[in-house]
């Protein structure tokens, strides 16, 4: 579907310079001289890079609509991790550098959800918070204040966060997967 410049939005997805992307901030700017435009900055969903691009409300781009399918953690296999599609059952495998540093999150059974565009894996979205074990947890030091003094500590998984100073090693806690921070002890 083809839209104007003008109606290019965060969070819309367009095919640009032959690649796909989102646009991420846009800003309508109107010039004393001149016609308007819409100031948009755009990041490649294939490789990550970003662009700042100016469209004109007679310019047209083409939208692109994603696919979100709800996809099962199955295992990890070498370098890959197999998921399965809830719906057809067939399997797919993605690698470890796709998924990036929160695969340490993926608990076998978890349910993730994959963009795909014409089929082909494009992103993938972890839920917000999991449950995990402190493996290891620092003793508190005597005399540390109460007030915001936080310790660090090792999960299950090996990943090191900071937790307050009355979580033990073997509680269980909430971890938020964006930003790889302790959000409270489970219930």
């Amino acid at each position: 579907m083809k839209i104007s410049g003008s109606e290019i939005r965060p969070g819309s997805v367009i095919e640009h310079n032959g690649g796909l992307w989102a646009a991420v901030k846009s800003v309508t700017v109107k010039p004393g001289k001149g016609g308007a435009f819409n100031q948009v900055e755009l990041k490649n969903l294939i490789d990550g890079t970003k662009l700042n691009e100016r469209f004109r409300s007679s310019e047209t781009v083409e939208l692109v609509t994603l696919d979100l399918k709800d996809f099962q953690f199955l295992y990890e296999e070498g370098d890959a991790l197999v998921f399965m599609d809830v719906e057809s059952y067939e399997q797919l495998e993605l690698q470890k550098d796709f998924v990036g540093d929160r695969a340490t999150f993926l608990q076998d059974g978890m349910m993730v959800s994959v963009r795909l565009y014409d089929e082909k894996p494009i992103g993938i979205s972890l839920p917000d918070q999991v449950v995990l074990a402190i493996a290891e947890a620092d003793p508190v030091v005597k005399g540390q204040t109460a007030a915001s003094s936080y310790k660090p500590a090792i999960l299950e998984n090996g990943v090191r966060v900071m937790v307050p100073p009355f979580v033990e090693a073997g509680e269980r806690i909430l971890v938020d997967t964006n930003e790889i921070a302790y959000l409270r002890r489970a219930d």
